[in-house]
Parts: structure tokens; sequence; C-alpha cells
């Protein structure tokens, strides 16, 4: 089994459950174990070792213990038996039209990406991007919330963010939607934003109240901005070396498997956040509406840039 560039640390991890069965899949996830989707994987595991009878297993990494996206990704492109939940953004690297998925106020509402993801174009991107660069795109119906600003002091419109330092995911459409919003973009690991808080290296983040919650962010920023300004559905990528080298019954178990995993995640994520709200108020945190069709507005300029204007009208057409 192949595990090209795998840190010595985690190549230990991974060869101690790699006897046990024909096939072994590790998936990197930035979230903690409490995370609904890090409970459904962990679902879904169970349900793949079941229906395989043991062939195939699957080991789930949270808080990035297999490293940035960055690297993982590098690794599940030499052919590394690992797959890795990740935005559209970061696949943008190697095939661009895919970060439209994780443009700013693409939809209304998460459902309408079952639309976009069973359109012929997002298809051909899916299976462009595994012959070109290796990666095999699984899914994408993981919803991980809406994305907020997190700050130290409110805001309330775009000037507000004039200046303000804020992490946001290491892409073109994550950094170009920061600068749209008024913000300086200051891409990071996710796990390095709480220290960065604290330290006062960044002034805020933007994110999901679930993983914000999952990384104790209300202990280091004081107000939240309800901008929606990203409804971030995540998909898994993982290589399509490995993924073609499963037999048809294995990858039939594994694809179906994962994909209702992720539609009971992204229940469950989309029932947590009200809750998730709650306990950062009793915290101390405040959380401000805002007018997103302020915000909404500045964003023309993003898909502008990018040349996604074309695929929007194409992924969200009703004909």
């Amino acid at each position: 089994m192949k595990l090209t560039k795998l840190l010595p640390a985690v190549a230990l991890i991974v060869a101690s459950h790699s006897a046990h069965a024909a096939y072994q899949l590790n998936v990197s996830i930035a979230l903690s174990p409490q995370d609904p989707i890090a409970q459904a994987m962990e679902s879904a595991k169970e349900a793949i070792a079941e229906r395989s009878e043991g062939e195939l297993t699957i080991q789930i990494f949270p808080n990035s213990q297999l490293g940035s996206d960055e690297d993982v990704i590098e690794q599940i492109r030499s052919g590394a038996n690992i797959a890795i939940l990740v935005d559209a953004g970061r696949l943008s690297e190697y095939q661009p039209e895919l970060g439209i998925l994780s443009a700013p106020y693409l939809v209304e509402d998460y459902h309408d990406y079952d639309q976009i993801t069973s359109s012929p174009l997002y298809l051909d991107w899916v299976e462009s991007m595994a012959e070109t660069s290796g990666l095999r795109l699984l899914n994408y119906n993981w919803f991980q919330g809406s994305r907020q600003m997190l700050t130290q002091n409110e805001v309330k419109t775009p000037d507000d963010l004039s200046g303000v330092r804020i992490r946001t995911i290491n892409s073109p459409v994550w950094v170009k939607t920061v600068e749209a919003m008024g913000a300086t973009p200051t891409p990071l690991p996710w796990s390095e934003v709480y220290s960065a808080l604290q330290l006062g290296s960044i002034d805020g983040a933007e994110a999901q109240l679930t993983a914000a919650e999952g990384q104790n962010l209300h202990e280091v920023i004081t107000h939240v901005a309800l901008t929606n300004h990203i409804h971030l559905m995540t998909g898994i990528a993982t290589s399509e070396q490995w993924y073609q080298a499963l037999p048809d019954e294995l990858r039939t178990i594994l694809d179906e498997e994962l994909l209702k995993a992720g539609g009971e995640a992204s229940e469950a994520t989309a029932a947590a956040q009200a809750s998730v709200r709650m306990r950062m108020v009793q915290e101390g945190v405040t959380f401000s509406q805002v007018d997103m069709d302020v915000f909404r507005d500045r964003m023309s300029s993003v898909y502008e840039e990018l040349g996604y204007n074309q695929y929007r009208d194409q992924l969200l057409s009703k004909e």
C-alpha cells in the first residue's frame, strides 16, 4: 500500500490499521470529533466496514492530524490512500471552474447545491480534475454551515471591516471575498486561528458557528456579524489512482455510504447552528444582524475577476 510523503508519526498510525483490511482509506478533516460532520463520518465508517465485510475500512483523523490541507492534498495526488474533506475553493487550483462552488452569495440555501452537483457542467469538471490532477471528488454534499464574521468589534457594514485582519482560507475565491467585504484577508491554517486571535496577529475570522465552537473561538472573540456570505458546502476528495484500484463493489459501497453520510451530516449541522449561537450568547458573545444586500452588492467583483458569471447561470438554471 502506497504511503507516499506521509509524515513519520502519521505513517505509523496508518500502518497500525492497514493490516486488518484489504483496502483502507484515511480521512483527514480539520474539524473536531464533536462536529456533526465528524460524527456522521464515524457512522459511515461502521456502515462501510459492515457492508464490505471488513474488506474496506475507514480511519478518520480530525483536527488536521494528517497535516495541513495543502500537504494532505499533495499526498493524495501522489497516490496515497488518503481522502480529505475540502471546499471547492482549495480544489480550484487544480480545476479553476470548481472555485465557483465556494463563491459568495451563490445560493440562498444549502439545498440548492443538489441542483449544482447533478448538473452536467459540474460532473464534467469532476472528471476533468481526476484526469489532469489525480484528485477524485467523490461527492460534494457536506454542509459545514453558513459563514459569519467573528471579530473583536461590532460589524454592521463593510466600512466596519476596513483595516480589520480576517483569517480566511488560502485560495483566490476566499481571499477576494474577504477583500470585497471590506477586510484585509489573512490566510492561516484553521488549527492556528485560536492562538492568532489570542496573540493579536489577526483581528477576527470568518467561519461557520459549529467549527468556531469546536475551536473555542468564543473565548477569543466578542462579536459575530451574521453575514451568511457563504453557505459552506464541502466534499470528499481522494486519490484517483487509489479509487480506480478499488474493486467495483467496494467503490459502490464507498460512494453510497459517504453520500448518505454527507446528507445526514448536513441536516445535523443545519440543526446545530441555532443551539451553538445560544451557547455563544451565554458565553458573552454579541450577535449582530447586517443588511446582507449591502455585502452582496459588493460581490460582483469576485465573480468578474474570477470569470464565474457564466458558470453561475449554467449551474443554477431551472431549465
